[in-house]
């Protein structure tokens, strides 16, 4: 499935990141949000090393929603600048991948 990615988005709080994996699969910009953490994150902003707790979304979609979905994380989001990093799919179960397609694919309810 060439066209299966994962999107990468970190959250301030785990509210936050609930918000936007509702939104996300509530729209069918994503198949299925996995909500991790709190994780630690240490990232260089404005000169400075920092540390922050977080809580990480893992987003399954397809490739062709990319743009709309960073476009829509960028909405709701609380960072001026959020992570928002996708990884190809490269080889998966077919039955998984099926379903991503098919939830990604159909009209909203």
């Amino acid at each position: 499935m060439t066209e299966g990615i994962v999107v990468l988005v970190t959250a301030g709080t785990r509210d936050e990141a609930e918000r936007l994996a509702q939104a996300l699969v509530g729209e069918r910009l994503a198949a299925c949000v996995n909500v991790l953490g709190p994780i630690a994150s240490v990232y260089r902003w404005r000169g400075e090393v920092q540390r922050d707790e977080e809580t990480l979304l893992v987003i399954k979609t397809q490739r062709r929603h990319f743009d709309q979905l960073a476009a829509r994380v960028s909405a709701l989001h609380s960072y001026e600048n959020p992570e928002i990093v996708a990884l190809p799919i490269v080889a998966g179960a077919a039955p998984y991948l099926a379903w991503l397609l098919a939830e990604t694919s159909a009209p909203p309810e």
